[in-house]
């Protein structure tokens, strides 16, 4: 590596800034005859429930252009298989673990943070609040930001203190500033953004809808510049919040585009269904992204397409000297 790039998730070191996606990599056994998931900066593994969950019926996944919708249903084996079998699989292969986590009422938030909470090796805890709030007649918490703010509140009021908790936020809101804000204020040590964007696939030769669940969530180079938007908001309005971004993360220079807009990490989820071994690629692409522009360390490049040009134009040439 000619850049150091070590980077931080909260107060934790990471040896780098390249994560997977939760939802696109399981837990990570499914990448490991492709690369090392130590040498990432950590695995996200899928949502996971206190309860196990069949999920959607299929068809549940759909090719879109530029990227796929997906209505899986947050199908997974619930908290206390995954603490028995799937984190014990991960940090015996030396990865970092940030487990996000999904539940239908705050209560259930609550109860997956405590079980985390006593068990070792959780790096992280994203929390996925864009999942509907069952007790709200379907309403996504991640579209209000008093719902939001209460599922945070709670999880980082039961969770181990040391233990960073994350937000995933939607971008299928008004204004996402706003609830960012609330993630904050409730007590989140950073936010992970953008989830999918809830879109919609029709047969025209059925007339029908191609997703048994009708809509999905689009991912895939088709959001990045919706994700670059909502990364760049908020590190506008928060920009001591660390930010994981992600959405159609596809190369090197992908993953540089969110760390210009403000992203402190970078996931990459969509990619690696054509390539698994996406990750460690785009870690080394990134660092040869880096190096060309003659930057020594991470943090100068994060947030700096918010410098007025003939600032960023300076520490750039200053980088080369």
């Amino acid at each position: 590596m000619g850049t150091d790039l070590r980077a931080r998730l909260g107060h934790i070191e990471l040896p780098n800034p390249v994560l997977t996606a939760s939802g696109c990599a399981g837990s990570g056994r499914e990448l490991a005859q492709f690369f090392d998931v130590s040498k990432i900066g950590a695995v996200v593994t899928k949502s996971v429930m206190l309860a196990p969950r069949a999920g959607r019926p299929t068809p549940r996944m759909a090719e879109t252009p530029s990227g796929m919708l997906n209505s899986i249903g947050l199908q997974g084996p619930g908290i206390d298989a995954f603490l028995q079998r799937d984190l014990p699989w991960l940090l015996s292969r030396g990865a970092r673990a940030v487990v996000s986590i999904a539940g239908g009422t705050v209560a259930e938030y609550a109860e997956l943070a405590v079980w985390l909470s006593d068990a070792a090796g959780v790096t992280a805890i994203a929390v996925n609040i864009s999942f509907p709030n069952v007790g709200h007649r379907g309403q996504v918490v991640a579209c209000d930001p008093g719902a939001s703010a209460a599922v945070i509140e709670a999880v980082r009021g039961r969770a181990r203190y040391d233990i960073p908790v994350f937000a995933k936020l939607s971008p299928d809101v008004t204004d996402i500033v706003a609830i960012a804000q609330a993630c904050v204020t409730a007590g989140a040590d950073g936010l992970s953004m953008i989830n999918t964007a809830l879109g919609m696939v029709i047969d025209t030769e059925t007339m029908r809808p191609v997703l048994a669940g009708v809509t999905g969530g689009l991912s895939g180079p088709a959001i990045r510049p919706v994700a670059v938007r909502c990364v760049w908001q908020v590190r506008e309005a928060l920009p001591d919040v660390p930010i994981i971004g992600m959405g159609g993360v596809r190369t090197g220079q992908d993953a540089l585009e969110l760390i210009l807009a403000g992203a402190s990490l970078v996931a990459v989820g969509t990619a690696i269904f054509n390539d698994p071994s996406a990750c460690a690629r785009i870690l080394r692409e990134l660092d040869d992204e880096l190096t060309r522009r003659g930057i020594d360390r991470l943090p100068e490049v994060i947030g700096l397409a918010h410098e007025p040009r003939a600032a960023t134009g300076r520490g750039l040439a200053r980088n080369r000297l």
